[in-house]
C-alpha cells in the first residue's frame, strides 16, 4: 500500500545524513541534506536474483504520481523475467545504434573510411556522386528502413543520364551496405537482392582515342611544339607526349616530385590511381628532352604547381585545358584517326612501344610500369612490385624521347 502524500514529500526537509521515504513496492524517495529529493526503485532481479537500485529521476521535477507510474513499469517488467536497469541501457543502446544508423552518417563514416585508400581525384568522384544522386533522396532515413524500389529508383535514374556512372554507383551502393550489415545499421545487404542486369543495361566497352599512324602523330608533335598558346598548356603537352602520365598526374604534378640532379619524376602513391600502400612511389627516370621541357617551364610557374593557371598565384591547369588546345590544333576526327585526349597519349606510347619491342628491346612488365599498370594476378603483383625496372625505362624512355624527337627533326 502507498503511504507517501504529496504535502509530506513538499515539507520533508534536509537532515545531518541522508534518509528515505518509503512509498511502498520498492519505491521510495531519498532526502539529501541539501534537500534535495531523488526518487529511487529498489527491487531484486530477476536474471541475477541480486538487490538492486534505479534512479527514477528528481522530485519536484518527477511528481509523485509520476514516480508510481515509472516505478508500475519496472515492476511489470520485472514480472516478465526481465530486469529494468538491463532493459533501459539495453534500449539507450539500440536508440544511439539507431541514431548513428541514419544514412548521410553511415555514408560519411563509410567514405571517411575509404579515403586512405582511394586516390584523391576517385575519392571527391565517389563523395560528388553520393552528395548529388543519393544523399537527396535519403536524407533523414535510417538506412534500415531503406527498401530494394526506393534503390533501384535511384539507379535507373542514373541510369538515364549516365550508364557508366549509374554501374560504379550500383557497386558502391553494394560496398556500402555491406558496411552497414557488419557495422550493425542494418540487418542484411539489400543490393544483394536486386538483379543489377534487370535494372542496368551493361556499359559499352569505350576505348580512349589514340594515334598509331606515324605521319598524324608527325604532325601531332609538331603542332604541340609550335603552340602559340598558354607557355603552361603547351609544356604540359610537351611532357606527356614523353611522359604518359594519366590526366589527373599530369596538371597536378608538382615540382617537389622532380628531382633535376638525379633526373627523376617520383610520384608518391596515394596519389596515383593504384594507390596500394604496400606499393612502391611511382618512378620514372627524365630524358634530358624532358629535362629541357621543365627548365624552360620553370622561368614560368614559381609556385608548387609545375603546370600552373596563367594569372593565378599556384593553382594547376583544369584537365580539360590541354583537351581544348588538342581540339583547337584540330585532333578531333576520330574517323580520320586524328582525335586526341590527354588519356589518349597513353595508348599512342603502349602501342608503338610494342610495335618497336625490337628496337629498344625492354620487357613488357618494364612496359606496363611505365604507365603504371599492374598485373591481374595478386601473386604476381607481389613479385612484380618488388621488381626494380628503372634501368629498363631509362632505356625504353630514351628510346621513346628519341622517337619523338625525330618525328619533330622530320619536319
Amino acid at each position: 500500500m502507498s503511504n507517501l502524500q504529496p504535502l509530506t514529500l513538499k515539507n520533508a526537509k534536509g537532515k545531518e545524513k541522508p534518509y528515505t521515504l518509503s512509498d511502498g513496492n520498492g519505491l521510495a524517495i531519498l532526502i539529501k541534506p541539501n534537500s534535495s529529493k531523488l526518487w529511487e526503485f529498489r527491487y531484486t532481479s530477476p536474471t541475477t536474483l541480486k538487490r538492486r537500485k534505479s534512479s527514477l529521476g528528481k522530485y519536484p521535477e518527477v511528481t509523485l504520481a509520476l514516480a508510481r507510474q515509472k516505478a508500475q513499469a519496472y515492476r511489470e517488467l520485472i514480472a516478465q523475467g526481465i530486469d529494468p536497469i538491463d532493459n533501459n541501457k539495453e534500449l539507450k543502446k539500440q536508440l544511439k545504434k539507431e541514431q548513428e544508423g541514419i544514412f548521410e552518417k553511415v555514408v560519411d563514416e563509410w567514405l571517411l573510411k575509404q579515403k586512405k585508400e582511394l586516390a584523391p581525384n576517385t575519392y571527391i568522384r565517389k563523395v560528388g556522386q553520393f552528395n548529388n544522386d543519393v544523399k537527396p533522396f535519403f536524407a533523414n532515413r535510417l538506412i534500415s528502413t531503406i527498401k530494394h524500389p526506393e534503390v533501384v529508383k535511384v539507379l535507373e535514374m542514373k541510369a538515364i543520364k549516365a550508364p557508366e556512372s549509374a554501374n560504379r554507383l550500383f557497386s558502391y551502393l553494394n560496398n556500402l551496405w555491406q558496411y552497414a550489415v557488419m557495422k550493425g545499421y542494418c540487418d542484411f545487404n539489400i543490393i544483394a537482392n536486386i538483379h543489377k542486369k534487370t535494372i542496368l543495361k551493361p556499359p559499352k566497352q569505350k576505348h580512349y582515342s589514340k594515334i598509331t599512324d606515324k605521319e598524324i602523330l608527325k604532325k601531332l608533335v609538331n603542332s604541340i611544339y609550335n603552340y602559340k598558346g598558354s607557355y603552361s598548356t603547351k609544356n604540359a603537352l610537351k611532357f606527356v607526349l614523353h611522359i604518359p602520365l594519366r590526366a589527373n598526374n599530369l596538371v597536378n604534378l608538382q615540382w617537389e616530385q622532380i628531382d633535376f640532379e638525379d633526373k627523376l619524376l617520383t610520384i608518391p602513391r596515394n596519389q596515383m590511381k593504384v594507390s596500394n600502400e604496400n606499393m612502391d612511389d611511382f618512378i620514372m627516370p627524365l630524358t634530358p628532352q624532358v629535362i629541357e621541357i621543365l627548365e624552360e617551364q620553370k622561368l614560368f610557374a614559381n609556385g608548387s604547381y609545375v603546370f600552373k593557371t596563367d594569372g593565378y598565384a599556384d593553382v594547376p591547369i583544369c584537365a580539360e585545358t590541354p583537351n581544348r588546345a588538342l581540339q583547337r590544333m584540330g585532333f578531333n576526327d576520330e574517323k580520320k584517326g586524328t582525335k586526341i585526349r590527354l588519356h589518349g597519349f597513353r595508348g599512342t606510347f603502349r602501342s608503338l612501344t610494342e610495335t618497336h619491342a625490337s628496337e629498344h628491346n625492354v620487357s613488357y612488365e618494364a612496359r606496363e610500369r611505365a604507365l603504371d599498370h599492374l598485373p591481374p594476378n595478386k601473386v604476381e603483383r607481389a613479385y612484380t612490385n618488388k621488381a626494380n625496372y628503372l634501368k629498363e625505362l631509362e632505356i625504353l624512355m630514351q628510346w621513346w624521347s628519341n622517337y619523338l624527337t625525330e618525328l619533330q627533326n622530320d619536319n
